[in-house]
């Protein structure tokens, strides 16, 4: 009896353990950048066409937080989101959501304006883990540096993670969208092509 017992808790632990780790995967967050094309306020959806050319389609609701690019957040009320969208298209931004394929839901979205938020690619060089600064050597041939700040996300195979706490890799091909200010240029969102 008492063994019984014993196993029918395991079962029980082992059941809350796997509906945990479900929700978890559930509920990994990703980043896209690129430009908004398309504002369904019936359909509650802002289409993004990002920089490798694709149009992404993300729902956004009652939930879903706004930034604008001087970092004001803009309550997530339906109402404040769905007026704060009208008019956006053209500006660039960096969507961070749940879900995968049609269901894709907007947990927070960057906005940069039209003109802010800049865009580089190429080879990381040199990762200075101290400055939390990455190196890159550009398409063009030159060479940027970028601070990875507490602002910033960068996609993993894992989901999103602050910039500050990535580790890039020398040799990696890297696309990094970015903004500058009296310091140079602030990673905004980094990913490994």
């Amino acid at each position: 009896m008492i063994r019984s017992k014993v196993v029918s808790k395991l079962f029980v632990v082992m059941g809350i353990a796997a509906l945990a780790s479900s929700a978890l995967a559930q509920d990994v967050v990703h980043a896209a950048a690129g430009v908004i094309t398309r504002v369904d306020k019936t359909g509650k959806t802002i289409g993004v066409k990002t920089t490798e050319g694709a149009e992404e389609v993300f729902n956004y609701t009652e939930h879903t937080a706004v930034r604008d690019s001087r970092e004001v957040a803009h309550s997530a009320k339906m109402g404040v989101v769905d007026t704060y969208f009208a008019g956006k298209e053209g500006s660039r931004v960096v969507v961070r959501y749940t879900g995968k394929g049609a269901e894709k839901t907007a947990t927070l979205v960057d906005d940069f304006g039209k003109e802010t938020l800049k865009t580089g690619r190429g080879t990381v060089t040199g990762v200075d883990k101290a400055a939390h600064t990455v190196a890159v050597k550009t398409d063009s041939g030159g060479e940027a540096t970028y601070r990875l700040g507490n602002e910033g996300v960068v996609e993993t195979d894992h989901g999103v993670v602050r910039a500050s706490r990535y580790i890039a890799k020398e040799g990696d091909k890297v696309i990094i969208h970015y903004t500058e200010d009296e310091g140079g240029k602030v990673v905004r969102f980094f990913k490994k092509l």
